[in-house]
């Protein structure tokens, strides 16, 4: 049965960390939220497309008030344990948080352009190989790179040194490498803490923070973190099929997933062959 809760706790809750929504989802739930009777599946639809909805949404869901027994990571399962009215606060709430200028928002585009497609990806990934919880999945896909916007409101800079990043990925130089030596922090642990701040079940803030340092975890010759290295090699698939490389590194090139593309596909036990006619299936499913 779902909990309503007043918008002033919602509005306390969500104190903290904030990744900005997407202004044209928060049209389109704003347009769904007048109608005479609301759809909750439609505006449930409409939040899980946006990192900073469905976080707030998360958090939300895992505060004490509910006192759940394990975190949820579901958007859907969050959606229908909140209810309608309670939703709609947490749409008001994040709409006063959320505003953005033009240019921001222009900047901001390469960051959900790549936010759906790829949790997207994750979750037909997850089904195909036969992870058991695919909409955790997805939730990685949506929220791994959370920390770019707000890497973007510290540093307005942010966009080109992350290209300048994706072009300098080797064997020995990781993605967040180039960002550390600049800014002695990276986006990777921007959204470790942003996720933890969501809480979000600690393996997907665990997967977020070490989404760049694949190549070293998967080097281990161990069992030990089967559950990280199957949430990295999920992720990492749906990042080079959905092309991060050159949405948000600007680079013909995925130089990252060269770096690590015989590990990965070992893992998950796939072939080149194999991966590329899964990537093929993928694209034409308009998953990517």
């Amino acid at each position: 049965m779902s909990q309503e809760l007043s918008a002033e706790y919602i509005q306390q809750v969500l104190q903290g960390i904030s990744v900005p929504p997407q202004p044209q989802i928060m049209v389109d739930l704003q347009m769904e939220q007048v109608m005479p009777y609301p759809d909750l599946r439609a505006i449930a639809k409409l939040i899980s497309q946006d990192p900073g909805l469905s976080g707030g949404l998360l958090k939300l869901v895992n505060s004490p008030f509910f006192g759940l027994a394990n975190r949820i990571a579901s958007i859907q399962q969050a959606v229908n344990l909140l209810g309608c009215n309670t939703v709609i606060n947490l749409i008001n709430a994040q709409s006063i948080r959320g505003e953005l200028t033009d240019e921001a928002i222009v900047t901001l585009n390469r960051f959900w352009d790549t936010t759906q497609d790829v949790a997207m990806t994750c979750l037909t990934l997850a089904k195909r190989i036969g992870y058991r919880s695919p909409d955790e999945v997805y939730t990685l896909g949506l929220f791994h790179n959370c920390g770019i916007p707000l890497m973007l409101k510290r540093f307005p800079n942010y966009m080109a040194v992350l290209e300048e990043a994706y072009a300098g990925a080797t064997d020995e130089c990781r993605v967040v490498d180039t960002e550390n030596r600049l800014y002695n922090t990276n986006h990777a642990v921007v959204g470790y803490y942003t996720a933890k701040s969501w809480n979000l079940p600690l393996h997907l803030c665990e997967a977020i923070a070490s989404h760049h340092n694949a190549r070293a975890i998967f080097s281990e010759d161990t069992s030990r973190d089967a559950q990280l290295k199957t949430l990295l090699a999920i992720l990492k698939m749906a990042e080079h099929i959905c092309a991060n490389h050159r949405i948000l590194g600007n680079q013909r090139d995925d130089l990252e997933w060269q770096s690590i593309q015989q590990l990965v596909l070992e893992y998950v036990g796939l072939s080149e062959y194999d991966f590329e006619n899964l990537k093929e299936s993928i694209r034409d499913l308009g998953a990517s």
